[in-house]
């Protein structure tokens, strides 16, 4: 390796990682081939996520670019960037300087050839998400936006991490990722001596640490060029080719992305092997890297791959492929054999026939709009119907993270006013006001408007932003009817699929007996409380302050830690306070703190039967906040917006 490329890989050598075999090997299988759309990782905190992604970077070819070769680039996305600093913007200083329609490239130009690494993926906005996912899958950026028509390459090794703690990807945007591999630190006292071990000698002289490796690092290297040059000439016959349809047909996994990646990983792997054609091993390595994310179709289902199903369906795959053997080809029907060749065809498993790349999602394209049949319905985790809720939100515009619940001031949605920082887009009405202001003093009289960089305006944007739900849910004796138990549950599993779908934090306190449980703290995992809500228990008092002082101790605490982000308490009760002397007295208090401490709030009367005491809507009035009846959040029942307070 030259020069430079010995100084980059003074950072921890690839081939110095302990374990995590899976996570190296998906990461080669995607420096490889590219087109299998990158890898994403879930593991929790210390897995040396980021180390290993940093260590693969130094392994990739060096680049030639107008500068001679480089060293291929490692480009981190920041959580908070925009979508104009991601795919490019007009370059609006040359504009208005030189009069020239430039093009600015963004961070997707700048990975070409390299790696794109986002740290805490699932953090990022979804559009932001989709756009870099089109990238990954297409190999180039097509911007056609403020008047620019602009395409580039971008060929890039997608690198995702993810803690599942934090919340998880939805399973749209599972499925654009290649491969998913989950990461843990291993149990092995020995393993993780030798992490400590080499993790300590890095640290005390990096640049004689990664000589140790050199030469380990160097073969790596030269190993996945040699898979890369040979990739094209690897044969995925047609018994391997239905061996990956009819594994990705046993799992139920939607449309025909599987499969593709699959192909592709199948025939990477085979690359890497230095085989000359993908066998049924291929294949199994594949389906273990590929398949995982994909189960995933419900909020609450668990990613992961069953490994007796695995044998299974690579059983049945075994069969289908050996009678599909037995069956006459096209040639002997008589039918027009492929131009391609139907080894071509799996080869490349990402062209169409006007080689084009493929759109698993385009109705005339390979998976033909077709959608496989559907697994049976998993049994549901709490009890109860379930049902699209109606929209609860705070009152208001705030500058929270973005979401999908209440107004905000965002960079995307819609232009209200202009403003001169310039960080939001550009606001075109706005910026000719105010060079039109400046024009008598730049001495013009006449002709082409004169404007300046002082002149830009960026754009104020109201959007939807994510907010804190928290749960207030009583479980008391008066509410352990089995019927309205059940009721419940199954609103409290609705209004909690619709904070995953609208970006919320939530967390969930429940009441009953002599104290309250915080039964999940603030967190984007939402599937998480739908776990812990399998284990609530019922009975007993209901002592409504308690839970109520609860939830605005948890507000209070969560405002120091996220200012920005608002909050909203949804209490499902009827009322009826029970929890020692003067209970609902002592409830009617507390519901004024929370109502003081400007948070939020809605109640969902769960009170039911002929004879109703009201108890619920005159804490909501406490509150001041919104009220709705169980029977009313249904959005498919009562039409309109819930607003959390007046």
């Amino acid at each position: 390796m030259d020069q430079g490329r010995t100084d980059f890989s003074w950072g921890f050598p690839f081939s110095a990682i302990v374990g995590q075999e899976q996570l190296r090997l998906a990461l080669v299988l995607c420096a490889i081939h590219p087109g299998i759309g990158g890898v994403l990782v879930r593991g929790e905190k210390g897995t040396a996520k980021s180390t290993v992604v940093r260590a693969l970077t130094a392994l990739l070819p060096a680049v030639e670019d107008e500068g001679g070769p480089r060293p291929a680039r490692l480009i981190e996305l920041p959580i908070g960037a925009t979508e104009d600093r991601v795919v490019g913007s007009l370059d609006l200083e040359k504009v208005l300087r030189d009069g020239e329609h430039a093009f600015q490239p963004g961070l997707l130009s700048a990975a070409h050839q390299g790696v794109l690494y986002v740290d805490e993926v699932n953090l990022l906005h979804d559009h932001l998400v989709d756009v870099i996912l089109d990238a990954a899958a297409m190999g180039r950026v097509h911007v056609e936006r403020d008047g620019i028509s602009h395409s580039h390459p971008a060929r890039f090794v997608l690198v995702g991490t993810m803690n599942p703690e934090e919340g998880e990807l939805r399973p749209q945007l599972l499925d654009r990722f290649g491969l998913a591999v989950d990461v843990a630190a291993s149990r092995e006292v020995d393993v993780r001596m030798e992490v400590i071990r080499r993790r300590l000698d890095f640290e005390r002289d990096p640049a004689s640490f990664a000589q140790r490796y050199a030469a380990e690092d160097a073969a790596f290297a030269a190993a996945i060029l040699e898979a890369r040059d040979r990739l094209d000439a690897v044969e995925l016959d047609e018994i391997e080719l239905r061996r990956i349809a009819s594994v990705c047909a046993s799992f139920d996994v939607d449309g025909m992305r599987a499969d593709l990646v699959l192909a592709r990983t199948a025939t990477a792997h085979a690359a890497w092997r230095g085989a000359p054609a993908v066998t049924a091993d291929d294949v199994r390595v594949a389906a273990e890297l590929t398949l995982p994310h994909r189960r995933r179709r419900d909020p609450f289902d668990e990613p992961g791959l069953d490994q007796e199903q695995l044998d299974d369906a690579l059983r049945q795959a075994d069969e289908e492929a050996s009678a599909g053997a037995e069956q006459p080809s096209e040639q002997e029907l008589g039918a027009e054999p492929n131009e391609a060749g139907p080894n071509e065809a799996g080869r490349n498993g990402s062209r169409g026939a006007d080689g084009a790349p493929d759109d698993p999602d385009d109705p005339d394209g390979p998976g033909g709009g077709s959608t496989p049949p559907r697994p049976p319905e998993r049994p549901a985790g709490p009890t109860g119907t379930q049902f699209t809720t109606k929209l609860l939100e705070v009152p208001g515009v705030g500058e929270g993270a973005p979401g999908r619940r209440s107004r905000s001031r965002s960079s995307r949605g819609r232009s209200v006013r202009s403003t001169p920082d310039q960080g939001h887009g550009l606001h075109l009405v706005g910026t000719l006001f105010a060079a039109a202001g400046q024009q008598i003093a730049r001495g013009r009289t006449t002709g082409r408007m004169i404007l300046d960089s002082a002149d830009l305006r960026g754009a104020i944007r109201e959007g939807r932003e994510g907010n804190l739900v928290v749960f207030v849910v009583d479980a008391s004796g008066s509410m352990a009817a089995r019927d309205r138990l059940s009721a419940v549950t199954g609103a409290v599993v609705s209004l909690l699929r619709d904070a995953y779908q609208r970006r919320d934090k939530v967390a969930v306190i429940t009441v009953r007996g002599r104290s309250t449980e915080l039964v999940l703290p603030p967190t984007s995992s939402v599937d998480i409380a739908v776990r812990r809500l399998r284990g609530m228990k019922t009975g007993g008092k209901s002592p409504l302050a308690e839970g109520f002082l609860r939830a605005r101790e948890v507000v209070l605490r969560e405002r120091l830690r996220d200012p920005q982000r608002r909050a909203l308490v949804v209490a499902l009760t009827d009322g009826r306070a029970t929890g020692g002397k003067d209970a609902l007295h002592r409830a009617k208090v507390a519901a004024g703190l929370i109502a003081e401490s400007d948070v939020a709030s809605v109640v969902v009367d769960c009170e039911t039967g002929m004879v109703r005491l009201g108890l619920a809507s005159e804490l909501a009035r406490l509150l001041r906040g919104g009220y709705v009846r169980l029977g009313e959040l249904s959005a498919q029942q009562v039409a309109g917006v819930v607003r959390a307070a007046a």
